[in-house]
């Protein structure tokens, strides 16, 4: 339990209430994963505002969890934010998406979803 993404901080969030933990972990596999697949398509087609508006909405999630990867989360979003043509962060995107797949399957056997 909780070797790819962490729970203190929701748990002093939650104040240790195991209901709203189990809420926020519904939340994450209900989100994230989806905005991964769309933070996906957009860097792949370059689509710069797509990449700011999905990294931008995926970053506190991400940090609440502590998946390890915001740096690279926020690397993506201001490519996207600033069009840097010039960069490849497809090594970032690469990170990301294996973080938040190795989370969600983490997850989803931790709280049996």
């Amino acid at each position: 339990m909780e070797q790819h993404y962490k729970l203190h901080r929701l748990r002093e969030l939650a104040d240790n209430d195991q209901d709203f933990i189990l809420a926020l972990a519904q939340t994450f596999l209900e989100e994230v994963p989806a905005d991964a697949k769309i933070l996906e398509e957009a860097v792949n087609s370059k689509n710069y505002l797509q990449t700011y508006q999905t990294a931008h909405k995926m970053k506190p999630t991400v940090d609440m969890f502590e998946l390890g990867i915001l740096e690279d989360l926020i690397e993506i979003q201001d490519w996207g934010r600033f069009e840097k043509v010039d960069e490849d962060v497809s090594d970032k995107l690469v990170l990301v998406l294996a973080a938040i797949e190795r989370a969600s399957t983490e997850i989803t056997s931790d709280f049996s979803l």
